[in-house]
């Protein structure tokens, strides 16, 4: 690290659990978060001023003056723009140094697992369930560290999924016919809760990078009681993704 860094980092350096080695390990480190909306912009913000060296920063969609209410990487000034661009201006204006690249795409099959090959840790920001498994399946399958956010309404959840220590997955929660594909344009959402959960997933990224990340553990936030519930998400044996036959 150059001065201007250890200026920049001071405070993360300050920190027992990260001091220089663990900021050096994020400057070196790459991070994939898909889908730049009311998760992806606070984790992406995050990341870039945590000095986490190469985002890839995915989503396919344009910003729209409903997005504005809780998608805080994207201003008026944005409207009509792609996301990924966006929110890769915003990160890259937070952190000069980082090396952002945007993907206007919907990340799927080949190009998703190329992707994913790129990073040491993926943040699911998605929106969908049919993208939420496949990134699961495809992270497992590669060894890579998952950190999976999900917000709607007045509730957030969050799970770290480490193929590495063997840990329970996504798929373990919810499979191909769950009724979870809710949306913020049908059922809302209160602001501030995509912001709670969006700086967790960096936080939980973070600390994949530096090796102490609790993984299998299912977080739910009420943003209404602001209380926050942990379980010990259970691998299922007939997991096809995790699971003993798998």
């Amino acid at each position: 690290m150059n001065d201007q860094q250890l200026l920049t980092y001071s405070r993360h350096i300050l920190l027992p659990q990260i001091d220089i080695d663990g900021q050096q390990v994020f400057i070196n480190s790459t991070a994939l978060v898909i889908g730049c909306g009311g998760l992806g912009s606070p984790a992406a913000m995050y990341l870039a001023a945590s000095g986490v060296g190469h985002l890839i920063l995915a989503d396919c969609d344009t910003v729209e003056l409903s997005n504005l209410q809780r998608q805080i990487a994207h201003s008026h000034s944005d409207l009509g723009q792609g996301k990924a661009e966006s929110a890769a201006a915003t990160a890259k204006a937070i952190n000069p140094s980082a090396r952002v690249t945007a993907m206007a795409v919907n990340l799927s099959g080949t190009a998703l697992q190329e992707a994913i090959d790129q990073a040491d840790v993926v943040l699911d920001c998605s929106d969908n369930l049919t993208t939420r498994l496949e990134v699961n399946k495809l992270c497992y399958q590669q060894k890579t560290a998952l950190v999976c956010g999900a917000a709607i309404a007045g509730e957030g959840q969050l799970l770290v999924v480490d193929p590495n220590n063997n840990s329970a997955c996504y798929r373990c929660l919810y499979d191909e016919t769950a009724n979870v594909n809710l949306n913020c344009a049908t059922s809302g959402v209160i602001a501030p809760l995509v912001g709670v959960i969006g700086a967790m997933q960096a936080l939980e990224a973070l600390k994949v990078l530096l090796g102490t990340a609790t993984a299998g553990k299912l977080s739910i936030y009420d943003a209404w009681r602001t209380s926050w519930q942990a379980l010990n998400l259970l691998k299922q044996p007939g997991c096809p993704v995790c699971g003993s036959d798998s």
